[in-house]
């Protein structure tokens, strides 16, 4: 079956049966497929669109494409959590741990930045010899000694994802919700989870823009999962803004660690963090209800226990020992830093949170090209957030940047997404819907 016939019919407005969509991802797999046409077929899907039945065995291809994980011998819930991208998104930095010291596992199979938007790994590969590649005996030793370990897509899960998810990045095909459906979940059944819960960004800095096409993603996800036998729920969360007060890769891990040690904790990314520890915890009955969720997470990190299984996964996954006593030292740096004030005072009341993305793409701390080398230290710290009070003393955010050129291009992207009113805005709820 040619290629380029799988792709006319799609293209054509056909359904796809599983046999083409197998031929197809098979081969992915063994290189007759080139990236050309996994281009041509997504942009295809991306136009046209795939029903649930086409998305089901696609995602079951991707999955079916290497190996998978097995629990067997685990006595503890596997649970983890995935997001569909946002921007200053550090959201599994802290979950991972803090369920961890609540006694589950999180096997957690992250991804790199995609569009706009930032990435675990890249993240995670701030930390210096930190193993974001680790095989599949590591993981598992990691998982079972630490109770979490958070790793890239090895070569032997989902690796047809791995090359799918690369192309998609810089082919404009990254709004689709079938193929982020099978993208995500690829990797989670692949990885064998027993529960998951969806972290579906809705706003002007996700990929879903539109309340309706979010819900609707939501939806497949957990449809599609439930379906395979992985129990699922979704919480839609508010990306209408930078989540947390950093972005940028090295940046967002020192919040994480902060947030850890109980200091510096911004209210958004607390609600959001703990919302979705909680909807786990009670899945998987770890808690009976909420309350007793919030007493667990309030517990685990006041004692300092999620901190220690934070530090326990960057030594065993490669990365210093000492990290969280001097992660300041060990983390990369820009060479410069300066802040950018608002051109008048008043109250940030929104925000165009995908043109700060993509301004992190121009300091170099995302992809252009799916190799590309990043620049882990460059971003923004103290960023400010809707409702805050901006003027000549208190900056929108501090620029992390390499040279004077960079400074005065975020400077003026920075000021162009950030509008300032008289009036302080309505805070409003980061948790929108939960499926």
């Amino acid at each position: 079956m040619l290629p380029q016939e799988i792709i006319r019919c799609k293209r054509d407005k056909n359904e796809l049966s599983k046999e083409q969509i197998n031929e197809f991802v098979n081969g992915i797999i063994n290189k007759s497929v080139n990236d050309v046409q996994i281009a041509a077929l997504t942009m295809a899907i991306f136009l046209n669109g795939f029903n649930r039945r086409e998305t089901i065995d696609l995602t079951l291809a991707m999955r079916d494409s290497g190996d998978k994980m097995e629990w067997n011998e685990f006595d503890k819930p596997i649970v983890d959590k995935h997001s569909s991208g946002g921007v200053g998104d550090k959201v599994s930095l802290m979950l991972a741990p803090i369920l961890a010291a609540c006694d589950v596992y999180v096997p957690m199979i992250a991804g790199r930045g995609l569009g706009h938007t930032g990435g675990t790994v890249d993240k995670l590969e701030a930390i210096p010899s930190y193993n974001t590649q680790a095989d599949k005996d590591l993981f598992k030793k990691t998982v079972k000694n630490v109770g979490c370990a958070i790793i890239g897509q090895t070569a032997s899960l989902a690796p047809a994802d791995k090359k799918i998810y690369a192309v998609r990045d810089v082919c404009a095909t990254v709004e689709s919700i079938p193929l982020i459906t099978a993208s995500i979940l690829s990797k989670k059944l692949a990885a064998d989870l027993q529960y998951l819960v969806m972290d579906l960004k809705c706003g002007n800095g996700a990929f879903m823009n539109n309340f309706e096409d979010a819900k609707n993603l939501a939806q497949s996800i957990v449809d599609v999962a439930n379906g395979a036998g992985t129990e699922t729920r979704a919480v839609l969360t508010d990306m209408n803004q930078v989540l947390g007060t950093t972005v940028g890769n090295a940046l967002e891990v020192k919040e994480a660690v902060d947030y850890l040690q109980g200091k510096k904790i911004d209210s958004r990314l607390n609600t959001i963090t703990q919302t979705l520890c909680k909807e786990l915890l009670i899945k998987c009955k770890r808690c009976a209800d909420e309350n007793t969720a919030d007493s667990l997470i309030e517990k685990v990190i006041a004692s300092g226990a999620a901190l220690e299984k934070f530090a326990a996964m960057v030594s065993v996954l490669g990365g210093p020992k000492d990290f969280v006593e001097k992660y300041e030292t060990y983390l990369p740096k820009a060479a410069h830093q300066k802040p950018i004030f608002s051109e008048k005072s008043g109250y940030v009341s929104a925000m165009d949170t995908r043109a700060v993305g993509l301004s992190i793409i121009e300091m170099k701390g995302g992809r252009t090209a799916p190799e590309q080398k990043l620049d882990l230290s460059t971003g923004y710290s103290e960023f400010a957030q809707i409702g805050d009070y901006a003027d000549n003393n208190k900056p929108l955010a501090m620029v992390h940047y390499q040279s004077e050129e960079q400074y005065e291009k975020a400077k003026q992207n920075l000021l162009s997404a950030i509008e300032i009113s008289d009036t302080k805005p309505e805070i409003k709820n980061p948790i929108l819907l939960k499926i």
